[in-house]
């Protein structure tokens, strides 16, 4: 009882882990911005029910008649510039300097005192570099506010000069014997820029101007009626919408309303994750004691919604390109068809909380599932992927272009790029092929395209064991045929039991000579004794599975080398042994292969199918009542002997394997009939 209730809370607290896990990381991808989620445009019907103000709003204008009233009042502006007295003194002084030297100007009395005159004018003008002119110019500004002392004074843009334009002006108000004078002085060492444009007092004259304009140009009122199902949405409502669209984001960007929402979001995600979680304690319990199904699950349910989310974070692509699809094909491929749809299901209703128009996406998405579903229900060639990735795009196109003729009466209005998406979505489908290898490395699973490519008997396994072990690779051969059509009539899967016969035997290629199917007249275990001899043919178990490690085999395959035998003896030998030491004990242990026995319908489909087969071929004649009697002789000896007890088959399975293995091997060995001769006379 004590271990039961550790167990019982161990099993709780794993799947409380997994949940818990799972839910945090969707959600923390999840975007957390407010969402409007209704969808609209200009002359077309209101497809909702009646639509009233939750609250308070402005109407905002649309943003190229706001900006049409900024770069009208604009024109207004006036940048500020601080004028430096300072600069114009320091020139003027090292000018006379210069002069009183005789060095670098020399000039006369009366035309020094007319160059400096002119450079002081320049400089009350004011004087700015190359760059502030520009930007000036490109600004569009007519004049600017000089600042001297903290008092501002308007002048005209344009009377602002730059050196150059100071220099120029100097030079062409002298006459022609100052020209030339001046010409011999260096007049760019006495000009310098005196004004500059003061940034911080002219974006908050920018920011004052601009705030005169208004974005609204008007208000609704909580609780008024904003349109109604089947209006048509007329320009001025366009507007109120997304007025409304915006201030709900808005008001969505404060801290505690993201609390809100990111609560809604773990809320949302977790009954939707607890569901999934109780499907698979109800019905699918063994998925969460096999790693590789339950991490395939959990990680596949987790992959689309968080693309999803950061898709739409992102702004990237329509999330119609995300091939969705692929969830339900994958599972279907690797696990079982309800557990697929359950995880579709999960995943589309997680993903569409991210969503603004999150029904029409449930429906596509459900829609292009279903026909995946049951498009493919097994992978074995490239065409039934062409094939499914084909009608699940026409799924889309057809389910989305009802949903349109619903909502949309007119046919020149329907969106035409919505198809291209699923174009897009079905190309990306085309890579489940590619990505069914990683997964089965991944997580542990074997795919019926990868069992397609083992039994390909040209392998170099296949093809070596048929070279050493002839005899061996012929009873493989048939047991694969036995096996495949067994498991195909109970339901099992007929391409696994297929694989798995072809290679149940490999390891018999180590000592081919030791098993009767490969020899010719020569019996090497006369000269051992029993016990040896039961080593050797159990050997081949041991050695099979090293083979197949070598040879890089799934593990699904391996299964069916070492449960083929499962715990049973090797009977001749064993019973030799007894015969020829009467009353003395036996190391059971010695006679007896290491197993384990059959846990699966495919196993102990195999296991019938060998000993059948190989017992078929000690039969002195073949008549119907032989080989039936052989059958049914072997089959319940391994029932009575507990073989099949460790697997879900049923005796109604056992019945059907029963009467397939009659049927096929009657076929097998049926009378020919004799041709008669011709008489010559």
């Amino acid at each position: 009882m004590e271990n039961d209730k550790k167990s019982f809370y161990k099993d709780l607290s794993y799947k409380v882990l997994i949940f818990i896990c799972t839910v945090a990381a969707i959600v923390y991808f999840l975007p957390r911005d407010g969402k409007f989620n209704y969808q609209f445009d200009v002359n077309k019907p209101w497809k909702y029910g009646l639509l009233q103000a939750p609250f308070d709003f402005p109407i905002y204008k649309d943003e190229a008649a706001v900006r049409r009233e900024q770069d009208s009042i604009m024109a207004f502006f006036q940048p500020y510039y601080d004028l430096n007295r300072r600069t114009k003194e320091e020139a003027l002084r090292r000018l006379e300097a210069d002069w009183r030297g005789g060095t670098k100007v020399r000039l006369q009395p009366r035309e020094f005192r007319r160059l400096r005159e002119a450079i002081g004018a320049a400089y009350d003008k004011g004087i700015v570099s190359n760059e502030e002119k520009e930007a000036l110019a490109r600004g569009g500004a007519q004049s600017v506010m000089l600042i001297e002392r903290n008092v501002g004074t308007p002048v005209p843009a344009a009377q602002l000069l730059t050196t150059k334009e100071a220099y120029e002006r100097i030079a062409h108000g002298a006459d022609s014997a100052t020209a030339a004078a001046l010409r011999s002085c260096n007049l760019n060492e006495y000009l310098a820029p005196n004004v500059a444009c003061n940034e911080e007092k002219s974006d908050i004259a920018r920011e004052e101007l601009l705030s005169n304009v208004s974005w609204a140009s008007g208000i609704v009122q909580s609780g008024q009626k904003i349109i109604d199902r089947g209006e048509i949405i007329t320009p001025e409502t366009f507007r109120i919408l997304e007025s409304l669209r915006r201030e709900s984001i808005q008001r969505s960007e404060s801290v505690a309303q993201k609390r809100v929402i990111l609560a809604g979001q773990v809320l949302l995600t977790g009954i939707l994750m607890l569901c999934f979680m109780l499907y698979l304690e109800l019905f699918r319990k063994e998925y969460y004691r096999r790693k590789g199904s339950l991490l395939l699950l959990f990680a596949i349910i987790v992959f689309f919604p968080v693309a999803t989310a950061l898709m739409v974070s992102h702004n990237l692509f329509s999330v119609y390109v995300i091939p969705y699809a692929m969830l339900p094909m994958i599972l279907r491929i690797f696990l079982d068809s309800r557990t697929a749809f359950m995880a579709l299901t999960t995943a589309i209703l997680i993903s569409s909380i991210t969503l603004r128009y999150p029904h029409e996406f449930i429906l596509l998405q459900t829609a292009a599932g279903l026909v995946a579903l049951f498009s493919l229900r097994e992978l074995s060639q490239r065409s039934q992927l062409f094939r499914s990735a084909f009608l699940i795009v026409l799924s889309y196109a057809a389910t989305y272009f009802a949903y349109e003729l619903v909502h949309e009466s007119d046919l020149s209005k329907l969106n035409a790029g919505m198809y291209v998406y699923f174009i897009v979505n079905g190309v990306l489908l085309l890579f489940t092929y590619p990505l069914l290898f990683a997964v089965e490395k991944t997580f542990g699973f074997t795919s019926n395209v990868t069992l397609v490519e083992l039994s390909n008997v040209n392998n170099r396994l296949l093809r070596r064991m048929s070279e050493i072990a002839p005899g061996t690779f012929q009873h493989s051969m048939q047991v694969a045929n036995l096996a495949a059509e067994a498991a195909h009539k109970i339901g099992a899967n007929s391409q696994l039991v297929r694989t798995g016969a072809l290679y149940h035997d490999i390891g018999k290629m180590e000592n081919p000579a030791f098993f009767t199917e490969n020899q010719s007249g020569v019996n090497p275990h006369e000269r051992l004794g029993y016990e040896e001899s039961a080593q050797i043919v159990i050997s081949h178990v041991a050695d099979g599975l090293r083979l197949a490690d070598k040879h890089n085999l799934p593990k699904a395959v391996k299964d069916f080398i070492s449960t083929h035998h499962g715990r049973g003896k090797t009977k001749y030998f064993y019973i030799s042994y007894k015969n020829a030491h009467p009353g003395e004990p036996v190391d059971e242990a010695k006679f007896t292969y290491p197993g384990p026995n059959p846990f699966t319908k495919e196993t102990a489909i195999l296991m019938m199918a060998d000993s059948v087969e190989a017992a078929s071929r000690s039969l002195s004649q073949y008549t119907e009542e032989s080989i039936s009697g052989l059958v049914d002789k072997i089959i319940d000896a391994q029932v009575e002997e507990g073989y099949f007890r460790e697997c879900p088959i049923t005796f109604k399975d056992i019945a059907t394997v029963k009467a397939v293995f009659k049927e096929k091997l009657k076929t097998m060995y049926h009378t020919r009939i004799k041709y008669p001769e011709l008489n010559r006379k």
